[in-house]
């Protein structure tokens, strides 16, 4: 599994090397924070903060080890490799499974957090090999494990969270409130209470912790990364206070006395196109196919396509997959799909063939199999809205571009995270999905959204009246608040100052 190693020296500048072969020894290094990710997601994640650290003041000298992003050489770090065996076979995971996007199912799921556990020992040794010992730790806060790491080492323990403020106000004042429990019905709407804004929920909505049906085992999961919780010394968010002001304050109130550092959006620390092109790519290398959606993007007009992407867990039947295809055909718009990790995807292709879509839409519709460039697409001047399933990354993703987006939540925490786009920034359009479709479950619901609903969506998402236009201008704004946040001087920038000089104290105190 690839592993994020983050070294912070206090010195009187940053220093760089003479040439690029140039390395200095752990010894002189200090203080240490140790970070490795859950998959790659967070992986990158944590890469880029450490590459927004690397830039912050002059004091601060950073190096990162990691086994595979050789393209950040650019950003004068030292380079070299650390990693653990994952134990796929052991498991019952397929060649090629280390992180939850290259899963073949969601079926797969308990046997990666599985072999997440397993990493436990290896690292242990490894931290115990580390001279000097690292300072601090930095995980995920779903590695449970990293708690009784880190109480055992003796060093604090700052777990990243991948959900925004928002969405952790709401799952705090559900839990405490169990109004949920108390409407007659799944589709009974219901207001959080405890909120700085009106919010409507339903119980069909609501993410697998409150879910009865939700698998016994992720349940537990769920309840044990809770409990660690409490005892971390801080938390990572990969959000800005610009943007979830009030909700920053209120996860401030849930989560760790207050130390909760805003630090993102992360993906913003991608400055060239090169990095901008394979955020988010497993493999090292772009097909050349999908690097010529760019030049497909050239050829049509300003703000007319639709970029739909529903991401790499991606659990809509084949018939649903349809309904979405049918929709933006009806919608007469340009559009670029992005068709990857789709449920019974084989049967999908199928359809596809038989129907005769993609030939119907040749020239006004380009269909992309697999990874895309997603941040190089949304920062495309053709590209006019972002058909998204919400998950957090792609969310700040958009928002990072000024992009009005048409929101499609699957499960999990997306609904959260669409009634916060929808309804509190107001720079989004619903397609009208009612129902989380937990693991497991896909074969229940069906066909939820008809292709009515898509075209309606994106009519109004494009539309250029007054509402549009008033959307666009919300959108635009936020964009130029998030690239002001990660530079010199903004909130997130000063935030990881703020880090780092709280673990400079805490090791002061030690």
């Amino acid at each position: 599994m690839p592993m994020v190693f983050c070294k912070f020296s206090h010195t009187s500048g940053v220093r760089k090397p003479k040439n690029s072969q140039s390395r200095l020894s752990l010894a002189e290094l200090e203080p240490h924070a140790r970070i490795w990710a859950c998959d790659t997601h967070n992986l990158e994640v944590f890469s880029k903060l450490a590459c927004n650290a690397s830039s912050l003041a002059p004091r601060l000298a950073l190096f990162v080890e990691f086994s595979w992003f050789y393209h950040f050489s650019s950003f004068f770090l030292h380079f070299s490799t650390a990693e653990l065996q994952f134990q796929l076979a052991e498991l019952g995971l397929p060649e090629g499974s280390e992180s939850t996007d290259t899963l073949p199912s969601h079926g797969y799921l308990k046997n990666f957090i599985c072999a997440i556990g397993l990493l436990q020992q290896p690292l242990e040794q490894l931290f115990q090999e580390l001279r000097p010992t690292p300072t601090c730790i930095v995980a995920d806060k779903n590695i449970v494990w990293a708690a009784e790491t880190a109480q055992k080492f003796r060093v604090p323990r700052i777990i990243f969270d991948g959900l925004g403020c928002f969405v952790v106000s709401c799952i705090h004042h559900l839990h405490v409130s169990k109004i949920h429990e108390s409407v007659g019905s799944e589709s009974e709407p219901f207001v959080v209470p405890g909120l700085p804004d009106w919010v409507e929920l339903t119980r069909s909505q609501l993410s697998g912790a409150f879910n009865p049906r939700s698998d016994q085992f992720l349940k537990a999961t769920r309840q044990r990364v809770m409990e660690t919780e409490g005892g971390a010394h801080g938390v990572l968010v990969n959000s800005f206070e610009e943007f979830e002001g009030e909700y920053v304050k209120e996860y401030k109130k849930i989560k760790c006395e207050g130390k909760v550092w805003c630090v993102g959006p992360v993906s913003l620390c991608n400055k060239d196109d090169l990095d901008k092109a394979q955020r988010g790519n497993d493999n090292s290398k772009a097909s050349n196919d999908n690097i010529d959606c760019l030049k497909w993007l050239d050829s049509q007009t300003q703000s007319s396509v639709v970029y739909a992407c529903l991401g790499s867990l991606n659990s809509l039947i084949p018939t649903q997959m349809a309904e979405l295809g049918l929709g933006l055909e009806a919608s007469k718009s340009p559009f670029l799909w992005v068709i990857r990790g789709a449920y019974k995807g084989e049967e999908f292709e199928h359809w596809l063939r038989e129907d005769g879509l993609e030939e119907r839409t040749k020239g006004r519709g380009l269909f992309i199999r697999g990874w895309a460039p997603q941040v190089l697409i949304l920062a495309h001047p053709a590209v006019g809205a972002f058909l998204t399933h919400y998950g957090w990354n792609s969310t700040l993703e958009g928002v990072s571009a000024g992009m009005p987006m048409v929101t499609w939540p699957i499960f999990a925490e997306q609904f959260y995270n669409e009634k916060f786009i929808v309804q509190v920034k107001k720079i989004g359009v619903r397609v009208g999905a009612e129902v989380a479709v937990q693991p497991g479950e896909e074969e229940k619901f069906r066909v939820l959204v008809k292709r009515g609903q898509v075209r309606e969506a994106i009519d109004k998402v494009l539309d250029k009246g007054k509402e549009g236009e008033e959307r666009i201008e919300r959108a635009k704004k936020l964009a130029k608040a998030a690239k002001e946040a990660v530079e010199k001087g903004g909130s997130s920038y000063l935030n990881i100052s703020l880090l780092l000089e709280d673990l400079s104290t805490q090791l002061m105190h030690a």
